[in-house]
């Protein structure tokens, strides 16, 4: 194999840079902001509350006129921390064994996750003129439209606005297998 051949991992991932403000600026030009939202426990609403919240996302998809994509993001939990505090629990040892078995079982038939959601918006530039600044500012203006029409619905979103807490969620995105601890 010809060592101009020989590509490095940099070459085909999408990523041009990392911003200041946490936007990544992919090789098309295009731009793209990474949002986390801590959503709502539903299943714990009135009805009208659940009629109320499906009206608030019925419009946040209606009002966003912008590209997003979300994306929901399970985690296997760690449990080996809760499991040795149950250990050295001298307590009711036949219901501390009984509960270790039911949790562990729980967690290998991967009942037992953590989920994270991301809304992930994009901007591309209009035409080669288009400035880098007018772009952001746009993808930012998405930002506090989509924080405030989630904000409605109960949802919590905030945004990632520094290169380590990118790198790391996109980390998180490539090596799901290492992330899902699999």
């Amino acid at each position: 194999m010809k060592l101009d051949k020989i590509k490095s991992v940099q070459n085909w991932l999408p990523f041009d840079k990392i911003l200041d403000n946490g936007i990544i600026k992919l090789k098309n030009s295009s731009y793209v902001k990474i949002l986390k939202v801590d959503p709502i426990n539903y299943n714990l609403k009135s009805e009208l509350e659940k009629e109320a919240i499906l009206n608030s996302y019925k419009s946040f998809i209606k009002s966003c006129n912008f590209n997003l994509q979300i994306l929901i993001q399970s985690k296997k939990e760690d449990l080996s921390k809760h499991i040795d505090l149950l250990h050295k629990n001298s307590l009711y040892p036949e219901i501390k064994e009984k509960y270790i078995e039911y949790i562990n079982s729980l967690n290998q038939n991967q009942k037992s996750s953590n989920k994270n959601f991301f809304i992930i918006i994009s901007q591309t530039a209009d035409d080669l003129t288009t400035l880098e600044s007018v772009t952001i500012q746009n993808l930012q203006e998405n930002y506090f439209k989509v924080k405030e029409l989630l904000a409605r619905c109960g949802n919590i979103v905030s945004e990632y606005t520094n290169e380590d807490q990118v790198r790391d969620v996109l980390f998180s995105f490539f090596n799901s297998k290492i992330f899902l601890n699999e």
